[in-house]
């Protein structure tokens, strides 16, 4: 078991991979078009989705990602092209439609798919994080260690979920136009952090690319 200054400082580097603050504005570009019940369902299932997500990798991170033979550089890859597709119908303007026409069929699963992908991962629960936390469960073994690191996990859930309840706040602000020009913006920006996803598990798996 670490000392508390250590369980601090994993506590901090988490929620700064996380970046659950700066997410705030694709919060508000995926649930600009939904109604206030069905917003709060995405944010409780996006909080759950990251805190499954990360206490499955505090607990047997390594040893599932080895009997699949897949490394974080291949969830990298992955993830940057999950991104990299979604930045596109940002980029074209074609984002909120395909996400109506889909509603019009299927509300529950719209909102399972927004708040699993790409809010809950890659965004959150993404290659970072999920890597952190695998590196910091495998510092001391023991049950007190992992407890601490579960309850370290739930806590930075909640402030996603906290995230979620502030995004409507900002949305106000913002206004209908603020929203549809940062769609645009955000769109390259998430374009961006997608090719950067990509580069960063490309040059992983292949050092020679330096």
């Amino acid at each position: 078991m670490l000392d508390f200054t250590e369980y601090t400082k994993i506590f901090i580097s988490l929620f700064a991979i996380l970046d659950p603050i700066g997410i705030i504005p694709i919060i508000i570009l995926f649930t600009a078009e939904m109604t206030a019940s069905r917003r709060a369902r995405v944010g409780r299932l996006a909080s759950l989705t990251v805190c499954a997500i990360l206490l499955v990798a505090l607990l047997i991170g390594q040893p599932l990602l080895a009997f699949f033979g897949i490394s974080i550089n291949s969830f990298r890859v992955a993830g940057g092209i999950l991104l990299l597709l979604m930045a596109i119908k940002m980029l074209l303007g074609n984002f909120y439609q395909s996400a109506r026409n889909a509603e019009e069929g299927a509300e529950s699963e719209v909102v399972s798919e927004n708040a699993i992908v790409p809010l809950s991962t890659p965004l959150l629960a993404g290659p970072g994080s999920i890597s952190a936390v695998i590196v910091e469960a495998h510092k001391v073994y023991g049950l007190e260690h992992y407890l601490i690191m579960g309850v370290e996990i739930i806590l930075l859930s909640m402030t996603v979920w906290l995230t979620f309840l502030v995004a409507p706040w900002v949305a106000q602000r913002l206004g209908k136009i603020g929203i549809n020009v940062f769609t645009r913006l955000m769109g390259l920006i998430l374009a961006a952090i997608a090719v950067e996803f990509i580069a960063s598990g490309m040059r992983g798996l292949f050092p020679s690319l330096g």
